[in-house]
């Protein structure tokens, strides 16, 4: 690198540090409650707490790579606030159906393109590895749970069979000789999972150059945890039993589980040793010589597209600003619900079924039951409106039974389809068992503005596409419920109520 050359790198770098400072400190302002929010579940939840450690992570990675990025004159890359723009319209999706994980997701690839619009193509390359490490400081991952807590569950069950112990199962729940089990969301793995990604990755940047050999090792890194959390969950299950359930209960149930990872994931970094490649002195110095900087008013391009990533990052507020005031004139709490039973149905003079689904924080509920001589069916509607994060339909958190439960389990599911003269829609089913042995059918379905749909990504999407029209927000969960055995009152209810469901819904709208 010559004389010159190294001038004007540094000139560059004295004008780019400063607006890529500018850009992220605007960036982190105006997007302060999406990055309380990531830290918030980091401290919260022991699956994320892992986050705390990738923002210094990846800063040492970039200080690692200070004397090749010398190299390297900033120039700005002015296609990039266009993606900015992109992103931050998805973020506004996010805020507006209450997502984190797109939020987040949104916020930190907002710095990553910060940093390479200003900075450029080449330095971002150059660092392109801690700047990906960073999206691991969003938590998320926990949709896998309800598949690998299926899975943990089906090896278990093989497992003890192909052992010779006879296994009674219900969904995630199963009965041996010596005592109950049940697979919950600790017994998933994804704790497990999450862990050896974000570790792995690190182990195969650091100790291997060849492309291949570093996607191998990542692979790796996600089989080794699920299959041995799938032995973990066998090998404590078989020591509750021999041990006439004495050992790996309670706390030893969690202890046992970390030390059987540790010992598995240090076995899988041993193994990988074995392979490291290490790199060539001065390669990577060699390789950013040949880009160097050329052109000494590099400097003077980077403010004029930190005000455009200025200018792209904040638009998104704007348009979230416009339309939280057309919503606040219709009020946040809907009247109260009103529903009228179908012919031939009388509304109950008490609840016989002491159930309640575990949907949180609605506006407005009706939970009621009705009767036809000896048959009983349940209702259960829950609105919601000028919804947030603390008052929003669809929700992880959002369920027919939480496994915690002491009284009630799922012990299956489906779907069926369901019409009355309306709307046809395919409803969730779902069998539930408490422990008296009582079961119930249920069936499920969201209404979003008077759409109708099971599904909890189409009814995110009508909820945003809502919003942006300026229609609001309203949605409503209904569930009807019956006795198990008398499914045929339920279809026979469901026929007549959709309607007036639909009614009570669009009174409660105002429209």
């Amino acid at each position: 690198m010559n004389a010159a050359s190294a001038v004007a790198a540094r000139a560059a770098w004295r004008g780019a540090l400063p607006a890529l400072t500018f850009v992220l400190a605007w960036i982190l302002f105006w997007y302060w409650d999406t990055a309380r929010a990531m830290v918030v579940i980091w401290a919260r939840s022991e699956t994320f707490t892992h986050a705390f450690l990738v923002p210094p992570i990846a800063m040492w990675l970039i200080w690692r790579q200070r004397h090749v990025l010398a190299h390297l004159a900033p120039r700005a890359w002015w296609p990039v606030p266009a993606v900015a723009l992109l992103v931050g319209f998805g973020w506004l999706l996010g805020e507006l159906t209450a997502v984190n994980a797109v939020t987040q997701l949104a916020l930190v690839s907002l710095l990553v393109l910060a940093v390479a619009a200003v900075l450029g193509r080449r330095v971002a390359w150059a660092m392109v590895f801690p700047l990906a490490y960073l999206f691991f400081a969003v938590p998320v991952g926990e949709f896998v749970m309800p598949r690998m807590m299926e899975w943990t569950a089906d090896f278990t069950v093989r497992a003890l069979t192909l052992t010779g112990i006879p296994v009674y199962r219900e969904g995630q729940n199963f009965v041996i000789p010596s005592g109950n089990w049940s697979v919950v969301e600790a017994c998933s793995g994804v704790r497990y999972l999450i862990a050896s990604v974000v570790v792995g990755t690190l182990y195969a940047y650091l100790n291997y150059r060849s492309l291949r050999r570093r996607l191998v090792f990542i692979g790796v890194s996600i089989v080794v945890p699920i299959v041995a959390n799938w032995l973990r969950a066998y090998m404590i299950v078989m020591l509750g039993h021999l041990s006439g359930n004495t050992l790996a209960v309670g706390v030893n149930h969690l202890i046992y589980g970390w030390l059987f990872f540790g010992v598995v994931i240090l076995l899988m970094f041993v193994i990988g040793a074995r392979w490291t490649e290490h790199p060539d002195a001065g390669e990577c110095v060699g390789r950013a010589s040949a880009n160097e900087a050329t052109e000494s008013s590099a400097a003077g391009r980077c403010w004029p597209i930190a005000i455009a990533m200025v200018l792209a990052t904040v638009l998104p507020h704007l348009g979230l600003a416009t339309i939280e005031r057309q919503e606040a004139a219709r009020g946040g709490v809907p009247p109260p619900l009103t529903f009228v039973a179908p012919d031939g149905w009388q509304a109950a003079d008490a609840r016989s079924i002491d159930w309640r689904p575990a949907f949180a924080n609605p506006r407005a509920e009706l939970q009621a039951e009705f009767i036809q001589g000896e048959r009983r069916v349940g209702i259960f509607v829950g609105y919601y409106r000028r919804q947030d994060y603390e008052h929003k339909l669809v929700s992880s958190d959002n369920v027919l039974v939480k496994t915690s439960d002491k009284v009630w389990l799922r012990v299956a599911g489906g779907s069926r389809e369901l019409a009355s003269g309306g709307q046809p829609v395919k409803a969730s089913t779902a069998e539930l068992r408490n422990v008296a042995g009582q079961r119930l059918a249920v069936w499920q379905w969201y209404w979003i503005g008077g759409r109708l749909t099971s599904s909890d990504h189409l009814a995110k999407l009508w909820q945003a596409v809502h919003r942006l029209l300026g229609e609001g927000d309203d949605s409503a969960v209904v569930i009807l419920y019956a006795p198990k055995e008398d499914q045929a009152a339920l279809a026979d209810f469901a026929a007549g109520a959709m309607g007036s469901v639909e009614r009570t819904l669009q009174a409660a709208r105002g429209r």
